[in-house]
């Protein structure tokens, strides 16, 4: 079997996770010389879902959650120099499970290893130099044991290699990663307390039970630190927004990606909105938002409350794949209008285990009478893949 039919085998394997996601188990050829032979991800026995309304526990719950399937942790910032040159990153972390914890605990004495793990983890890296528009993806692999990759609560760190958020005091976090061409190492600083996104944390993604999330953000994170490009170092501020979920859910069928906002505005204010996509444009009644003031207070959004059109197109001269890249945003239940166009347009992703748009975005319009401003990051999926497509490919 050569590296492509392998490739095409697992891409078909793997379970579809939700946001930053688009994890598909692979060979890590290019991360570490370690790899799965005909390694498969577990079905969804054993697992915990997220089904009901949860009591959550910070700061433990910043930590991993290992009954359940899927999780990652999910930092995007919009930073520039004092003179006004402007970066975007990416820095996730993904936990995927191929069995639940019982197996391991279960295993015989001649399947016991320390190099043997249930707990594969995968990291997205990504600087976008807007004065250069240049955009700079990298992709990691590795097994949560040996202290290759892991995460944990007290304190607070999730790493691949030296790939890191590592919690220096209570309510700040160093990110930490380089590559051959960048590198990145900031202060990132928790202003507000996490917003629960869904139901008081519970985030539904499609009508059949279970398919959900737990699902918080922190936003509006001030900061600081330096960006190297090329070896030529920055020293650079702005704001961080973090996701984290967990799950044991995929993509309801028919749905075929997803397109997510998160703004950061001016006056301290931020937005976040996923918008489910069926073939014909069409919103999945699941899709939501949620908009959090300066001060903290959150109100939810439903599908009813978003109107999006997409104003212009860019395609990816890659593989053809035509992604929106400018749009027009309305919410009368907040009366604001907004206008949003990427900082630059090519911010694809074309890495071992996936395609994706993910970059850094401009927001300009009015709440009310008042202008509203921010910058943010958007993700778009399914434009070069049909998720549905994989999805039944899974489905037993």
């Amino acid at each position: 079997m050569d590296r492509i039919d392998w490739a095409r085998r697992l891409l078909r394997a793997t379970l579809l996770v939700w946001l930053a996601g688009l994890l598909w188990l692979q060979p890590v050829w290019a991360a570490t010389e370690l790899s799965w032979l005909e390694a498969e991800p577990a079905n969804r026995d054993g697992f915990q879902q997220a089904l009901t309304v949860k009591d959550w526990d910070f700061p433990r719950d910043f930590g991993a959650h290992e009954a359940y399937q899927t999780e990652w942790w999910y930092y995007t910032g919009n930073l520039a120099t004092d003179a006004g040159r402007e970066f975007g990153f990416q820095l996730t972390f993904f936990r995927q499970a191929l069995s639940p914890a019982t197996q391991m605990t279960n295993a015989s004495a001649e399947q016991q290893s320390d190099w043997r793990s249930n707990q594969i983890y995968s990291a997205h890296f990504t600087m976008s130099d807007i004065a250069e528009q240049q955009f700079y993806p990298t992709e990691r692999f590795s097994r949560g044991t040996l202290g290759l990759a892991g995460a944990k609560a007290l304190p607070y760190e999730v790493w691949l290699e030296d790939w890191s958020a590592s919690e220096i005091e209570p309510g700040k976090v160093r990110l930490q990663a380089k590559t051959a061409e960048v590198s990145l190492d900031l202060i990132v600083e928790q202003s507000l307390p996490p917003v629960l996104q869904g139901d008081r944390g519970l985030s539904i993604k499609g009508k059949e039970p279970g398919n959900a999330s737990y699902y918080y953000s922190l936003v509006q994170q001030p900061t600081a630190g330096s960006i190297t490009i090329k070896d030529k170092s920055y020293a650079v501020a702005g704001l961080t927004w973090k996701d984290h979920e967990y799950s044991t859910s995929a993509l309801s069928a028919g749905t075929v990606g997803w397109d997510w906002f998160s703004i950061q505005f001016d006056n301290g204010s931020a937005l976040m909105l996923y918008l489910l996509r069926h073939e014909d444009e069409t919103l999945e009644s699941t899709s939501a938002g949620t908009y959090i003031s300066a001060s903290g207070e959150t109100k939810s959004l439903n599908s009813q409350d978003l109107q999006v059109e997409v104003l212009d197109h860019w395609k990816s001269p890659k593989n053809g794949a035509l992604y929106p890249a400018k749009w027009q945003i309305a919410i009368p239940k907040l009366a604001m209008t907004l206008q949003a166009k990427p900082l630059m347009p090519n911010q694809e992703l074309n890495v071992a285990t996936a395609t994706y748009w993910e970059g850094a975005v401009g927001f300009e319009g009015k709440q009310g009478e008042i202008s509203v401003n921010g910058k943010g990051y958007v993700e778009l999926t399914g434009y070069a893949d049909r998720l549905d497509t994989l999805l039944s490919a899974r489905t037993p």
